[in-house]
């Protein structure tokens, strides 16, 4: 009779032996579903810990660390997560975050318009305030530009706050910008912001600007003791925040805001053009019969550009047409 060494073919389940060791017992997919998990919104972050708003409750805030099984998903400001462990907010207590719900809005921007790594600022924010001087520092549009495509791109409907008008005309930027059907809202230090506090009332809105714009002089007007809440969301120190991190704060009648860090530069790398054309809903159609890699310029850039027809056959504004090709080109320059 032959050996049976090497045919394989006879050979059945009770002819193979399994040795014994570390990789021979299955690993279970399986996670436990957490029912008795509750939810909340992230509104700060220091150094691996995030704070959390139970039901959006500023009175009820829970420092909890990531768990494992999120694996690298980034968890940021605006998140709309599930916590289990301690949930009570005592003092020295740490929960879990094990969901990270689906985002309804992103705020993402790249560190300039070649780095491929998208950092996603805010999450779930139904507005973005863009914060703008009037002077000292003169308005630089080309940043307003930007974080325009960012919100569009990002479904979140952009409001723009003109600040120092004791300073400056904001005549000449509201006329730039009528085309978009853009809210605008014009700001001054020696009076109360009434009208942004009515547009912010709440909502969950996201703060954007260049440093020296006045956005901390409107987030402390807005939120009487945010330096004081700074601390509470954080555990990070008074201000700190303004150079780091995003941080959500309570506003007393209603609502967030998430003030972000003054930047420098907002990256558009991760945008398409049709992520902005989207924001143009006459356009959208027109777009679809463009050559492809059309970047809707226009000649000369994109001579066979569609759009064009849509202004000759009047099924469109040549203004609107402008400002969308403003906006195009803002991720250029």
């Amino acid at each position: 009779m032959g050996s049976r060494r090497g045919d394989w073919s006879r050979l059945d389940e009770a002819d193979v032996r399994v040795r014994p060791g570390k990789g021979s017992r299955p690993r279970s997919k399986l996670r436990p579903d957490h029912a008795d998990a509750v939810g909340a919104m992230v509104v700060g972050k220091d150094r691996g810990r995030w704070t959390c708003a139970v039901d959006r409750d500023p009175g009820h805030l829970v420092v909890a660390m990531r768990a494992r099984e999120l694996g690298r998903n980034p968890v940021v400001i605006g998140d709309q997560v599930d916590i289990v462990g301690d949930t009570t907010g005592a003092p020295d207590t740490l929960a879990r975050i094990v969901r990270v719900a689906d985002r309804a809005s992103v705020l993402r921007r790249t560190s300039d318009d070649v780095d491929a790594y998208e950092r996603v600022v805010v999450a779930n924010a139904e507005q973005l305030l863009i914060v703008c001087a009037l002077a000292d520092p003169p308005p630089r549009t080309g940043f307003i530009d930007r974080c325009l495509v960012a919100a569009f791109a990002g479904g979140l409907e952009p409001l723009l706050c003109l600040t120092k008008a004791d300073l400056g005309d904001p005549a000449p930027l509201i006329a730039l910008y009528e085309e978009l059907d853009l809210t605008v809202v014009v700001s001054r230090f020696d009076e109360e912001p009434e009208e942004v506090r009515r547009l912010l009332a709440d909502r969950l809105s996201a703060l954007v600007g260049h440093s020296g714009v006045g956005k901390s002089t409107l987030v402390n007007r807005l939120v009487p003791d945010a330096e004081r809440a700074i601390g509470a969301v954080s555990g990070i120190g008074k201000g700190r925040h303004t150079s780091t991190s995003a941080v959500a704060l309570p506003l007393p009648g209603g609502g967030w805001v998430i003030d972000t860090p003054g930047v420098r530069a907002f990256g558009l790398a991760h945008i398409k053009p049709d992520d902005i054309v989207a924001a143009f809903p006459e356009f959208v159609a027109a777009a679809e019969e463009c050559p492809s890699g059309c970047g809707h310029l226009g000649a000369p850039e994109d001579p066979d550009c569609y759009l064009d027809t849509m202004v000759e056959e009047g099924t469109a504004t040549g203004g609107r047409l402008a400002s969308l090709r403003r906006l195009l080109a803002s991720r250029l320059t």
